[in-house]
Formats: C-alpha cells, sequence, structure tokens
C-alpha cells in the first residue's frame, strides 16, 4: 500500500477553501457515497425497507446466500442499505473512510475498505458455518441471517485511520473502538456486530499499532480507569434495555441485583485509584475481576450439563447477562495483568533518589552550573525536589499534578536526563507531570510527543553598555530627572538589614496592596516579603525627602555558573498609595543603572503572562492562549502590565508550559490555581474576581 503520491498532492489547490480542500482529497469516499445514493435511488432503499423488497433475497449476503450460490453477494450487497434511516449513521461511518483517504491516499483507503468488507462478509459467513454444528443458538440463529451494508469496511477504514493518529490519542481511539465492537458483540450480538468485530481484529492484528505494553505507564492506567467504569455503565445499562447477543437473550430490569450493586460499588471506589496508580486498587480490581470469571465459569460449567429452562430450574438472575459480563471481566483482568507494574505506586511514596535534596544543596548547585532568571524561585517554600541522576527537579505537587517549576537544576549536559527521568518519576506515582515556565531547552529535552504552549515572554534588559539615551528612552529619563529635582533617594539595600523603621513600612505598603486584592498574596512564581528576607535577595528603596518608603522593588540572583552573579531578577513590586508618581520607572531606571555598574549582565523584569504574539498559523493550542488572555485582561491587566515593561526596551525570552497532551490542561489548570493561590477559599477567588472585573484592581506599577 502506498501513501498519497507528489502529483495528487499536488492537485490540490492550495489557496482553497479548507473545506474544499479536504473534499478535494476524497474522491474515493465521495464516489463510493455516490454509488451507494444511486443504488438506493435504483432499488428505493432510500424511502422503503430494503429488505422487504424482491431483491432482498438476490442480492443480500449471508450464509444462506453463498450456500445457495449467489457468490456475488459480498458485492452488491456492500451497496445496499436495509433501512431508510440507517443511511445516515451509515454514512457517519464513513468518517475513518474519509480521515484515511486523507491521510494516506485514496489507493490506500480503498484497499483497506474492500479488504475489510469481504473479510467481514465472508469471515462472519465462515464462522456461522462452524458453529451452528454445535448447539449454540446465537450461531444457529445467525447461520440463517442475510444481512446488507458497508459497515464492516466502514470499520476497518476506522481502525486503519486511528492506528495513524499521535500518540497518546491513538490508544485511547483503539480502546474506544475495541470497547464499542466487543460490547456490541456481547451484548446485542447480530450478524453486523460481528462484520464489525472481525474488520476491527483484523486491522488490529496486520498494522500492530496498539502496543499496549509500549504505552506510558500514565495511558496504561488512564485504559484501566476508563474500562472498569465502562464496565460499570454496562452493569446498569443491561438493566434498562433488553440485550440479544453471543449468550442469549434477557429482559430490562432481569440479572443479579446483589452482583451488581457490589459491583458498581466496588468499581466506583477503585476507579480513582486506579488512576492514580495506588496497589491496592489494582489488587480489587484483580479480585473483582476474578471472582466475576470464576462465577461465570462454574456456571458455564452447570449449562453445559443442563438446561436450566426447560427443566424450569430457578436461577437468580439471568445467565446470558452473568456470562457476558464474565467475559468483559476476563478481557480486563488479562489488561490489568499484563500493566501490573503500573500501579506500584504507594500513596506515602516520593519522588526521586535518595538523599531527599535539601534548598541549601539546591543554592549550591545554581552558584555552580547556573541557572535561568526563574531558578532562584525554586528555592522557595513549599517547593519541593525531585534527584535525578544528573541534577535537582523543583516541583509542588497540586491536584494531581507534579508541577516543575522552571528548569532542572544542575549540569547543561544532564538537563534532557533530568527532564526525562522527572516524567517518569511522576507518571509512575500516578501524576500529571508538566514543566511551568520552561525554557526552550527544556522543552526540547521533553519528549517528541509533548506540547508546549507559550505561557509568557521574559522581558530581559541586557546592561552592558546601557545608557538612557536617545527617544526610546524617554519615559525613564524623565523619571529619573524628576526624581533629582523631587530630591527621590534610591538606595539598594538587602531588607533584613534595614532600620526597623524601614521594614515597617515595608511590611505596611505590603499589607496595603495585599488588602485591597481580596485574595492572599500568591505564591509560586511570585515572592513575598518572606521570601525577600533571603540574604541574598536585594532590595530597590525609593525614599522621599521626609523618609517616607514611597516604592520598593525585590531583586532575585541569577546566577552564571562559576559562583557569580551574572544578572537578577525583579520579584515584589509595591509602592505607596500618594508617594511618587513614576516610582516604579525610577526605582526599575535606578537598579539598571545599579547593577550594570556591578558589572551585571541582565536584568529580568519577569515574564508578562499570555502576551505572546503567535503568527496567524500557529495553530489550536496558541488560539486558546490568546483567547485566555483576552478573557482575563480585564482582570489581571496582562497587556497593560506588558506595555509598562516596554517603556525598558527589553528583548524577550518565551517561557513555556510543557505538557503531555491536551487532555491534561485542565488538570494542569487546576493545579496552578492552587500553586499560585494555595491558602485562597473559594469565595475569596470568586469574590476577587467580580471586583476586579468592576475595575476595583490596584495597579502596582
Amino acid at each position: 500500500m502506498t501513501d498519497t503520491t507528489e502529483a495528487e498532492a499536488a492537485s490540490v489547490p492550495r489557496r482553497a477553501h479548507p473545506v474544499g480542500r479536504f473534499l478535494a482529497r476524497i474522491p474515493g469516499t465521495l464516489a463510493l457515497i455516490v454509488v451507494i445514493l444511486a443504488v438506493g435511488v435504483i432499488g428505493r432503499g432510500l424511502w422503503e425497507p430494503y429488505v422487504n423488497s424482491a431483491g432482498w433475497g438476490t442480492f443480500a449476503y449471508g450464509l444462506p446466500a453463498l450456500d445457495e450460490g449467489r457468490w456475488w453477494t459480498p458485492v452488491t450487497g456492500t451497496f445496499l442499505v436495509d433501512q431508510p434511516w440507517v443511511y445516515i449513521t451509515s454514512f457517519i461511518a464513513l468518517w475513518g473512510v474519509a480521515v484515511l483517504e486523507y491521510m494516506r491516499g485514496w489507493k490506500v483507503a480503498m484497499s483497506y475498505f474492500w479488504i475489510g468488507q469481504l473479510f467481514a462478509v465472508l469471515g462472519a459467513a465462515l464462522l456461522f458455518w462452524v458453529l451452528s454444528y454445535t448447539d449454540w443458538q446465537w450461531a444457529i440463529n445467525g447461520a440463517a441471517q442475510l444481512d446488507v451494508g458497508f459497515s464492516g469496511g466502514a470499520f476497518a477504514c476506522m481502525a486503519a485511520a486511528i492506528g495513524h493518529f499521535r500518540a497518546p490519542w491513538r490508544a485511547r481511539a483503539w480502546m474506544v473502538l475495541l470497547a464499542y465492537v466487543i460490547v456490541a458483540l456481547l451484548f446485542w450480538g447480530d450478524i453486523a456486530e460481528l462484520e464489525h468485530a472481525l474488520a476491527v481484529f483484523l486491522v488490529l492484528g496486520v498494522d500492530r499499532s496498539l502496543k499496549v505494553r509500549k504505552a506510558t505507564v500514565r495511558e496504561q492506567r488512564f485504559i484501566a480507569f476508563i474500562a472498569i467504569i465502562m464496565l460499570g455503565v454496562i452493569q446498569i445499562v443491561v438493566l434498562l434495555v433488553p440485550t440479544d447477543g453471543l449468550f442469549g437473550e434477557t429482559a430490562p430490569g432481569e440479572g443479579t441485583w446483589w452482583d451488581i450493586a457490589i459491583d458498581i460499588v466496588v468499581i466506583i471506589a477503585i476507579a480513582e485509584g486506579l488512576r492514580r496508580a495506588r496497589r491496592w486498587a489494582w489488587v480489587i480490581a484483580v479480585a473483582l475481576g476474578a471472582y466475576n470469571i470464576l462465577t461465570g465459569g462454574l456456571l458455564l460449567a452447570v449449562l453445559s450439563v443442563i438446561d436450566w429452562r426447560e427443566n424450569q430450574i430457578d436461577i437468580s438472575g439471568d445467565p446470558s447477562l452473568l456470562l457476558a459480563t464474565s467475559t468483559l471481566w476476563l478481557f480486563m483482568l488479562v489488561y490489568l495483568m499484563r500493566v501490573r507494574r503500573a500501579f506500584r505506586w504507594k500513596r506515602k511514596g516520593t519522588l526521586g533518589l535518595e538523599p531527599v535534596p535539601t534548598v541549601d544543596e539546591v543554592k549550591e548547585l545554581l552558584r555552580a552550573h547556573g541557572g535561568d532568571t526563574l531558578s532562584w524561585m525554586t528555592t522557595w517554600a513549599p517547593n519541593t525536589y525531585a534527584r535525578t541522576s544528573t541534577g535537582i527537579v523543583a516541583y509542588q505537587r497540586r491536584a494531581g499534578v507534579a508541577l516543575a517549576l522552571a528548569d532542572p537544576i544542575g549540569p547543561e549536559e544532564g538537563r534532557e536526563q533530568s527532564v526525562r527521568e522527572f516524567i517518569d518519576m511522576a507518571m509512575h506515582a500516578g501524576l500529571t507531570p508538566a514543566f511551568f515556565s520552561a525554557n526552550d531547552a527544556t522543552r526540547d529535552a521533553a519528549p517528541d510527543s509533548w506540547n508546549d504552549l507559550i505561557v509568557a515572554d521574559d522581558t530581559i534588559v541586557d546592561l552592558p553598555g546601557l545608557e538612557f539615551a536617545g527617544k526610546r528612552w524617554a519615559t525613564v529619563r524623565t523619571s529619573l530627572n524628576r526624581a533629582g529635582r523631587e530630591e527621590m533617594t534610591f538606595r539598594m539595600t538587602h531588607l533584613k538589614k534595614e532600620s526597623w523603621g524601614i521594614q515597617a513600612q515595608v511590611r505596611a505598603i505590603s499589607e496595603m496592596w495585599v488588602g485591597d486584592k481580596g485574595l492572599p498574596e500568591m505564591g509560586f512564581t511570585l515572592g513575598t516579603l518572606t521570601e525577600a528576607e533571603d540574604p541574598e535577595v536585594r532590595l530597590a528603596l525609593a525614599v522621599s525627602p521626609s523618609g517616607d518608603v514611597d516604592g520598593f522593588l525585590s531583586w532575585l540572583p541569577v546566577y552564571g555558573g562559576d559562583g557569580a552573579v551574572r544578572g537578577w531578577t525583579l520579584d515584589l513590586m509595591r509602592r505607596r498609595d500618594g508617594g511618587f508618581g513614576p516610582v516604579m520607572e525610577f526605582l526599575i531606571g535606578s537598579s539598571a543603572a545599579h547593577f550594570r555598574d556591578e558589572g551585571a549582565e541582565i536584568v529580568s523584569l519577569s515574564g508578562a503572562p499570555l502576551t505572546h504574539d503567535y503568527p496567524k498559523d500557529a495553530g489550536g493550542l496558541a488560539q486558546l492562549s490568546e483567547s485566555l488572555a483576552d478573557m482575563l485582561e480585564p482582570v489581571y491587566g496582562f497587556q497593560s502590565l506588558h506595555r509598562f515593561k516596554e517603556k525598558f526596551n527589553p528583548r524577550y525570552e518565551t517561557m513555556h508550559l510543557v505538557f503531555r497532551d491536551e487532555a491534561d490542561l485542565a488538570r494542569i489548570g487546576m493545579g496552578l490555581t492552587r500553586a499560585f493561590l494555595p491558602d485562597a477559599s473559594l469565595a475569596q477567588l470568586a469574590g476577587a474576581g467580580i471586583g476586579l472585573m468592576r475595575g476595583s484592581g490596584d495597579d502596582d506599577r
């Protein structure tokens, strides 16, 4: 089978509408639809049930047709539909043909369609022929049935298309498709359901695109979670609707209520445990599966020697239901045993190698190997540390997410190893790994299948040769000149070295600022005065002629790898109401000049979240980021903060959220909320949001 040729690709209009481009690449699917509709018009099947027509016995396929020598029926029956309303569902099922043709070309798509269709039709006839010699009523009934339709080929193309999905969506889509065909066959097992299953299993065996053992442990646990939830749902569904599957008929309300109630309660209890990699949940799931299989096996043994219906033996519940659910549990148990290594985590386990790193060790590594502009924030509480074979990763455990802050700490050559080991540690612990505010190197060190979202642009001012001259620096130069005229004093110091009076003023300014927000002080990448008390953190003060502190900044060290500080990162920005107007411009400009004179290379004004300027073709995640920015701008003023920092003519370096796939974003969002506001109540979050939306937010610039 070959992919789409260059000539085929070149024939597609490059500037056509997206829908037009898609349709231009699926001529085989469109031709198939046209032929099916034409046959529907000719045979009147579009408006009359074809199953009642004279042509049913001539063109429908099945074991009776082949027994009577109608060898053409596997082809003619493909273009027919038994009921008019079935055209709708049948055409929807052709999405697999269209997607496969779009990805691989019409030759590949049509090959999968016809091979899958003929295998499904002929395979079903063969199975019914063989099994009809037994006493199995399902096989005896199926051997007498005729059928029409193209769903076997459609399901084969669905399976083939799913095989080309990228991880982890490939495994997830496979599980959904397999769950559908298996459940449908077990509980509603007519000839069409058997054909669907045969087509899917054919592609599964030939393409081998589902590799459960090669899936990540997180994906293995996710599949177990979905599978066991599905079992619970099936237990309820079969109580509400009649079934007629491999093991016979059941009526609504039949079933072993006691067993079903136990199963559902236990399933609810252990499903979340499986998702979180708890060993106890795996043990209980295996025990529950063994119980269901043993019960079904014993019942099957009894039914093999007696006919409970003819002998009017009173069996609690319908054996058909019990046998079907036992079969599903057999699949589940086999899967749980194959992926048992994914459920070794104990709740009290810790991430990383021994011994557990300390804050002092993290600081020593930063001094020895250097760090990025946010690296000093990894020394703050409540960060914890995972030791890898080549370094240390600082992270917080929030809402089931192992949220790594900034970049791995340690030698640059060990960065990729640290990233990979941390991901593996987190997933084995049942956590969702993510790196927040990571630089380009950390993003590139993540697995190729991972995604990233630009969460901020780090605003960096290069200090060598910095002069506040020219039109670009007019605003900063004006604030410095005005500060000189009003006799404002700039002082670079350490908070703990200042007098009690200065410290009291700094705290009063900070407490007033926080009080107006209606929320506790934020954390994670936003420090407080507690972090500013670190002796390695610098404090920039703007003091009025009367001795009042009109504003202050805190600066975090950025080590260069040789024990020397190569730059400083802005953290706290606070000003006193009614004080010197352009105090922030004065403080930042004076600080930059001070650090320049000390020989520093850069100052970082920190990132402005969700303000990155994406190109128009950046994709869905970029559109998500821009939508979030527009939605949150009235609340947080990210764009206005970004415009303020533009006064200092910075260059920008992107900061990324690095994550596995889009399905993780909701949980990561919850984790980030708790990391930034660990002490905020729901009432505080809601109240602050309403207040800020009304324009009552303060501005610390």
